[in-house]
């Protein structure tokens, strides 16, 4: 039978008390690899009350050592960043390099929080009036939570946990109840690094968990990342109970390639952007406007490199792209195939028909052509290996075909033109942006900026805004 996984509160490992419990697959194979409590909610109460108890004396600690504690958490992470590139792709099913990069994306994170000392000074107007000094400093919330969504399981967690706690806080962590494993290696890292018990915590659970959170009186700030129903649920729940919160949600991210595009490396930048990870990412391309008479072209070389894209375990070295989450999941995607078909649109390469392993959730890269923007294809979040074509015959009709989307995360343009370059600059409606780049993924050092119905809150994660979400301003007024 697999082992259910424990809790970490106040530095200890403690068995979870729970009436719901689920499996953690390896996606790649169907095999449980351990158990997840869903409903321990008196764990919630638990790892809280550890939170507060530490944070008097964490948020006394000086910035420098703090500080400290990041640069050797970093270190560590480097020493064991194949370790966790292995727990991610067991776990999620990712293939290696991917799930490797993953961990370097977090460990960048962790370095920007090192830089705290900088980042967190604060401000001084002397002599406002006679003998009177304006000072501003940043000060920590107290505790705070993070939830985690399951296909990022090494990196969001890094994400969160380096800027609020080297910012004074403590913090409860909930990992995605699917992906929950690697999450527990990241904590021992921290404690390797010296960071005291009880600041940072971690809860398994599913809704009733998230629910706890959302509504606890001592959780002073929530970041979550996940799918866009639940990003407002988070967003109106824990706001309504008087929390700071940023919740990254989902996402269509659209990819114009221009008549002028370098047509090869357009290809290869689509083929990451849509097939990477399953498409089991915020910022997978999903969908394509081919400008003017590169359609056919195009279509031609993204169906003859994905019909023989390989996909597998992602431990085999030339495995490609590797399985979806969960078999429902993979049912789901199947759906939208159905729902595209039905709806007109054709299907140039059928993902269901693909040479793929038996076992495991596998499903292969699809892609339709033909797509109109009104199809359910072209504007829900499929989160799966599925591209949609849509053809219109200027710039600015794609940039418009864009914009109607509720979605604002990411959108590319391939092009050699200034013109179009810029055009798309300024009147694309998302938040990062990509010229001739499959993935427009931002450096830790700039925030991760969707738009519309791709976050709600204020201040987004990463970046000053990371910083800035999880402290609070103190204005003095002072004569002497």
């Amino acid at each position: 039978m697999a082992q259910v996984l424990q809790h970490v509160i106040a530095g200890e490992r403690r068995s979870p008390r729970a009436t719901r419990i689920d499996p953690v697959f390896n996606p790649a194979t169907g095999e449980v690899l351990s158990e997840v409590a869903l409903d321990d909610v008196e764990a919630v109460e638990e790892a809280v009350r550890a939170a507060e108890a530490a944070f008097p004396a964490w948020a006394a600690t000086p910035i420098l050592e703090r500080a400290r504690v990041m640069f050797r958490y970093r270190e560590l992470l480097a020493a064991h960043r194949q370790q966790l590139a292995e727990s991610v792709t067991r776990e999620h099913g990712k293939i290696l390099s991917d799930a490797f990069n993953e961990v370097g994306r977090g460990i960048e994170v962790v370095e920007l929080a090192a830089g705290a000392p900088s980042l967190l000074k604060g401000e001084v107007l002397p002599e406002v009036a006679h003998g009177v000094d304006v000072s501003m400093v940043r000060v920590p919330l107290g505790v705070v939570a993070g939830i985690a969504p399951f296909n990022f399981p090494a990196m969001i967690p890094l994400w969160m946990i380096p800027p609020a706690v080297v910012s004074g806080n403590t913090f409860v962590l909930k990992p995605s109840e699917r992906t929950p494993m690697t999450s527990l290696k990241l904590l021992e890292l921290l404690k390797e690094a010296g960071l005291p018990d009880g600041v940072v915590n971690l809860v398994h659970g599913g809704a009733p968990v998230v629910d706890r959170l959302l509504s606890h009186p001592t959780v002073r700030a929530v970041s979550f990342v996940g799918s866009q129903p639940v990003a407002e649920y988070v967003y109106r729940t824990a706001s309504h109970h008087g929390k700071r919160v940023q919740a990254l949600g989902g996402a269509k991210n659209f990819h114009i390639v221009m008549p002028d595009a370098q047509l090869d490396q357009a290809v290869d930048a689509l083929m990451a952007s849509a097939y990477g990870s399953a498409g089991e990412r915020c910022l997978a391309g999903s969908v394509v406007i081919a400008v003017g008479e590169v359609g056919d072209a195009l279509v031609a070389q993204l169906r003859e490199k994905a019909s023989r894209l390989k996909v597998g375990n992602g431990f085999d070295s030339d495995t490609e792209m590797g399985p979806l989450i969960r078999l429902q999941h993979r049912q789901r995607v199947e759906g939208y195939i159905e729902r595209g078909i039905a709806e007109g649109a054709q299907l140039a390469l059928d993902g269901r028909r693909h040479p793929m392993p038996r076992d495991g959730f596998f499903l292969g890269p699809t892609l339709f052509d033909r797509v109109e923007a009104e199809m359910t294809i072209a504007r829900e979040e499929i989160f799966g290996p599925v591209l949609s074509v849509i053809r219109r015959p200027s710039l600015e009709e794609a940039v418009e075909t864009a914009n109607r989307s509720r979605f604002g995360n990411t959108a590319t343009i391939y092009t050699t033109s200034g013109r179009a370059a810029r055009y798309f600059r300024d009147h694309i409606q998302a938040g990062m942006l990509g010229v001739n780049i499959g993935v427009p993924a931002p450096v830790a050092w700039f925030p991760f900026a969707g738009w519309k119905d791709s976050f709600y809150g204020d201040l987004h994660a990463t970046g000053l805004d990371a910083f800035w979400f999880y402290t609070e301003r103190r204005v003095i007024t002072a004569r002497w």
